[in-house]
């Protein structure tokens, strides 16, 4: 676009086109090649602790974990993820288990064929895959038993455990160039190097492409930006975004946010992971619940109806709409798991509460269905819209459970068994 040229002119406003990148099947799911963006989790439970990570994995997978890693760190671990594979099939539960591996890869794999079968994908991180003389031995010992169970990989470079002899060469060939780059720029390469080297190395072992998954993580937002829009410059590999040891809370969520949102904005990125370290006892479906709202307010895919809220003013002293709101969101949330089959394409459902009449009208007519709740010092009464119309006025201390029954009632007659019957307008 030249400087003369208006954007608010352009026909469609979104992403760039995705990056082209060959497919991988991990289990049923479709990685790259253009199939919608997975998102997956990792458990933090102990692998050895069956019955937990059952749990673990099981919260996750309902919360809407397309792909779930464990960690396979010992022989334990690895003896009891054919165990978790059965536990949770039992439970009708069929998203693919990737093992992560480190150090001894190679070793628990051989050991037990078991585990290999049952995972979906093997991780790979080829900065501690193995040292020196050892690395591209037990790196081929891996990709062979992949090659033997037909399974993907990921190989996944990070920050945090780059390959030593790699980032050395790279900085002595810097410090003997003349025009040095900035360290951080001479590790950037190093990351990509890593990846791109293992993966070249793979093929050459016999693992095709479309079985080749590619990550490349760091802990600072413009670093990873720069990495992954290299990365992705040089190869057609899938590729598995995410900001690795992100941070608790909001801090994380706007970390990864902010360095995912400014890639696939570029068309980069097949899969997302958003690494949360949770609060101490807390949830950790809740980097699930992250990465499925980066999705869905960027565009790229729908999971659950969205409910637009006012933030509130001095206009809105009253909580009611806030209660409302939450109350609304986390009903249709804990509700989805079911309404999936009962209730086909709810997940593009909009519901608005708002909170005054200065935007809420207008905000309720854009959404399905909408309530303007009274502000400090209107008239205590809450018009509903739906379909743009307005639809009834709530009165009175039941408006909070009036309106979640309006909302129920839409759901069933829009998205139902049968004919979807369109709500009638009524005063």
């Amino acid at each position: 676009m030249n400087k003369f040229e208006n954007p608010l002119d352009s026909d469609v406003a979104g992403p760039a086109p995705r990056h082209q990148t060959t497919q991988v099947k991990v289990g049923d799911v479709a990685v790259g090649g253009g199939a919608p963006i997975v998102v997956q989790s990792m458990t933090n439970t102990d692998t050895a602790d069956i019955d937990g990570t059952i749990a673990q994995v099981a919260a996750l997978a309902r919360a809407g974990s397309e792909l779930v890693r464990i960690t396979v760190d010992r022989e334990e671990a690895a003896a009891a993820v054919p165990h978790i594979r059965d536990g949770l099939l039992k439970l009708g539960l069929t998203t693919p288990l990737i093992g992560d591996f480190h150090y001894i890869g190679h070793k628990l794999l051989a050991a037990y064929p078991a585990c290999a079968e049952a995972l979906a994908k093997y991780r790979i991180n080829p900065g501690n895959v193995g040292f020196k003389d050892k690395r591209d031995t037990q790196f081929g010992d891996i990709i062979e038993i992949a090659n033997k169970n037909n399974k993907p990989v990921r190989i996944g470079a990070n920050w945090g455990s780059l390959d030593q002899e790699l980032l050395t060469r790279l900085m002595d060939e810097n410090t003997a160039s003349a025009n040095p780059r900035d360290a951080r720029a001479v590790m950037r390469e190093a990351m990509v190097q890593s990846a791109l080297l293992s993966a070249a190395r793979a093929e050459e072992l016999g693992m095709p492409k479309d079985r080749i998954i590619l990550s490349a993580k760091v802990s600072a937002v413009q670093d990873l930006i720069a990495v992954y829009e290299v990365l992705a410059s040089r190869s057609d590999y899938a590729i598995h975004l995410g900001l690795t040891e992100a941070g608790m809370g909001t801090k994380g969520i706007v970390a990864s946010s902010a360095a995912l949102g400014i890639l696939l904005q570029q068309g980069i990125g097949d899969t997302i992971r958003i690494s949360l370290t949770p609060e101490p006892g807390g949830d950790r479906t809740r980097e699930v619940q992250v990465g499925q709202e980066l999705l869905q307010t960027m565009g790229f895919r729908t999971f659950v109806p969205l409910v637009a809220a006012c933030p509130g003013c001095g206009r809105t002293t009253s909580t009611t709409f806030q209660e409302l709101a939450q109350s609304i969101q986390g009903f249709i949330r804990d509700e989805m798991p079911g309404w999936k089959t009962k209730y086909p394409g709810v997940e593009d459902l909009n519901v608005a509460v708002m909170g005054c009449i200065v935007n809420g009208p207008g905000e309720s007519k854009h959404a399905n269905i909408g309530i303007s709740l009274p502000g400090t010092g209107e008239a205590p009464a809450a018009p509903v819209f739906v379909d743009g119309k307005k639809f009834r006025t709530l009165r009175g201390p039941t408006i909070s459970a009036d309106f979640k029954a309006l909302v129920i009632d839409y759901i069933d007659q829009r998205y139902g068994q049968g004919a979807k019957v369109p709500v009638t307008a009524a005063e």
